[in-house]
């Protein structure tokens, strides 16, 4: 595979190399090894580097190790401190911290002091409720200014915050209520989608009746709604912070201290809550949006996210603790029109454009010609994570939105690290699709079945080192968290659950998640191997690939497939498929049915739920679906025992 971008110009000037030139270090080689093999050095020297400021500075960097390693020990800080107060002490109050765009295209921002003086109006607020160090607080809100200002006050006065997609169901936030005990709940009366309203607070209302540690409940009138209010616990948002003042203490939070617990989005079993610190998320937050997207001063940022998702927090705090300039969405990428989110990204002169790969398949679908009216000139980095590329839809990605002049930053980790195990720099050569190598400080690796280093293969990406955002556990269930990471290669491997290679000159590919692999004959093929193949033909837009029991070869391959709305779904398409994929990945691996779907099932992370797809597919029970954006899609998935 071939080289498709190298760097040139500003982006060899970047901030990794001004952190390069000040360590001495010769090359993107050298730089890998020396993070991911000193640690503790490189841990230290980054956030001396990135200017992360302390209270009370640590004593020592690393105590304990895998699985319960602390971090900065001694040290205390707090995020609120570096995203907010220090921009306000150094005379930024007039800079924009954040910029909102709304369904129908409205758009309102705040500049530093304006989002400072909210903060501090709503832990004024908090305190007058009673909240103290360490309480836990829900935010179940559309994407919005108030949910900003809600995330940050929250944080500031040392409560722990609990975000929660405001597009969950009554069940799904009940859940989350249920297990971090939370005394405040932060909703809206309702948000925009499409040009229509969609009601939020009734289902906070039915959550809310089997939480009983929810005391209050904040209401944001945002979609002008008409709502129930309950008596004594529920209150406007604007009379929830009616006169109080725009100053408030920052508390001075311990580094170990929890800041954030994010519920990942699993499809079986009791969603799992990973447990994040301020020293943890300060550290690899404001590391990877610093090296690896290179944030700027006066430049827009945008990853088109939800804060329900890790990477909406990784947003909000590492570009506003550089003192930047981030963009929130409030909408959809392709309404009223298919480029809509070419429009915005126009409209607001973005400079970091941050999507999954299944929201440019759904774009791709609609032709190229939405992209040719708009000038997208201010683009200087792509972003992107969530599932493996496929290389036409990259490739698509990288030539008409990038114009084939800038890299995409494509990473992987996960809400448990809230942050990267993998990810290029401005400063490393592209191949399609590549993740390039390490998060640096990140010490991960390909490993066999028998746990030992594999090159050239496919096998288990790993971690053989503590990292500052490793999750410190689950949630009221500390031996899952075990069990989940630390079982398979033993309690000093963190092992995530990712099929990865390295090629031979070095640079790493994803090849989805093991438990979604299927194994043919006794040769095992990852989906993402075979939906790229499908998704080579010109027809197709998403897919996503099963294996099912079978007598003969233990499990056989089934295909679900999108197609673009002028295809033909017929006999002759199907052909065509198992053609290519045979073609690609042998006869072996041709698929035992191909099926035709409207919509694929998605995590609002966009993420496949290739389990609940198989589930459904076998008659067996789906589980827990909460995480689903659009669960109706499972109803097109057909049970095999009544497809004869």
């Amino acid at each position: 595979m071939e080289i498709i971008w190298k760097p040139y110009g500003d982006y060899l000037k970047s901030r990794i190399a001004d952190f390069m030139k000040q360590h001495r270090i010769k090359d993107y080689t050298q730089l890998v090894q020396r993070s991911t093999s000193e640690i503790e050095w490189f841990w230290d020297a980054a956030l001396k580097h990135l200017n992360i400021e302390w209270y009370k500075p640590y004593k020592k960097v690393l105590e304990g190790w895998l699985p319960n390693a602390r971090w900065f020990i001694g040290g205390t800080t707090n995020i609120v401190h570096n995203c907010l107060d220090r921009h306000i002490r150094d005379g930024k109050s007039d800079v924009t911290a954040v910029i909102w765009e709304g369904d129908d295209g409205s758009v309102r921002s705040l500049t530093y002091g304006q989002l400072n003086g909210l903060v501090c109006r709503i832990a004024n607020a908090l305190h007058r409720q009673g909240i103290k160090k360490g309480d836990r607080i829900a935010i179940f809100m559309p994407m919005s200014l108030e949910m900003i200002a809600a995330f940050y006050a929250i944080l500031k006065i040392g409560a722990v915050v609990v975000p929660v997609f405001s597009g969950f169901g009554a069940g799904a936030l009940k859940t989350r209520l249920q297990d971090s005990e939370a005394k405040i709940l932060f909703t809206a009366d309702g948000g925009f989608r499409r040009g229509k309203t969609t009601p939020i607070k009734p289902s906070a209302d039915e959550a809310v009746k089997e939480a009983p540690s929810v005391k209050k409940v904040v209401v944001l009138k945002h979609a002008n709604l008409d709502v129930d209010t309950v008596k004594g616990r529920d209150i406007w948002f604007d009379d929830f912070i009616k006169n109080e003042p725009e100053i408030a203490k920052t508390e001075e939070m311990e580094s170990e201290d929890y800041s954030i617990i994010i519920f990942t989005s699993g499809t079986t079993g009791r969603p799992k809550g990973t447990v994040h610190t301020h020293g943890g998320c300060l550290a690899q937050m404001v590391k990877e949006v610093g090296y690896a997207f290179d944030v700027r001063p006066g430049k827009v940022f945008f990853w088109f996210t939800d804060i329900g998702w890790m990477m909406g927090p990784w947003e909000f705090i590492g570009v506003n603790s550089f003192g930047g300039t981030f963009l929130i969405f409030e909408g959809t990428p392709d309404y009223p029109q298919p480029d809509r989110l070419w429009k915005t990204v126009a409209r607001h002169k973005v400079d970091m454009l941050g999507i999954s790969p299944t929201a440019i398949r759904l774009l791709i679908s609609y032709g190229e010609e939405w992209t040719k009216n708009h000038d997208l000139s201010s683009l200087r980095l792509l972003g992107s994570t969530g599932e493996p590329w496929d290389e036409e839809s990259y490739m698509w990605f990288f030539n008409k939105i990038g114009g084939g002049r800038i890299p995409i930053i494509n990473i992987s980790g996960g809400t448990e690290i809230v942050g990267c195990h993998l990810s290029p720099l401005p400063i490393t050569e592209l191949k399609p699709c590549t993740l390039r190598g390490p998060g640096l400080g990140m010490d991960v690796d390909v490993f066999d079945d028998d746990g030992k280093p594999i090159r050239g293969g496919v096998g288990h990406l790993v971690c053989k080192k503590p990292a500052p955002s490793m999750t410190r556990g689950f949630l009221n269930d500390y031996n899952r968290y075990i069990e989940t990471y630390f079982t398979k290669f033993g309690e000093k491997i963190w092992y995530h659950g990712d099929w990865a290679h390295i090629d031979e000159d070095g640079f790493w590919f994803l090849h989805g998640r093991s438990d979604d692999t299927i194994k043919v004959a006794g040769k095992r093929v990852g989906p993402a191997e075979i939906e790229a193949v499908i998704l080579e033909h010109p027809f197709c837009v998403e897919a996503a690939a099963i294996g099912v029991p079978d007598k003969i070869k233990g499990e056989a391959i089934v295909t679900f497939v999108v197609t673009k709305k002028d295809a033909k779904r017929d006999e002759k398409l199907k052909e065509e498929l198992s053609k290519k994929i045979t073609a690609s990945l042998g006869k072996t691996m041709a698929p035992k049915e191909i099926i035709f779907v409207d919509a694929l099932p998605k995590t609002r992370s966009a993420k496949i739920v290739r389990g609940a797809i198989k589930r459904k597919y076998l008659g067996e029970p789906i589980g827990d679906i909460s995480s689903v954006e659009n669960p109706t899609a499972l109803d097109s998935i057909p049970t095999a025992e009544k497809k004869d």
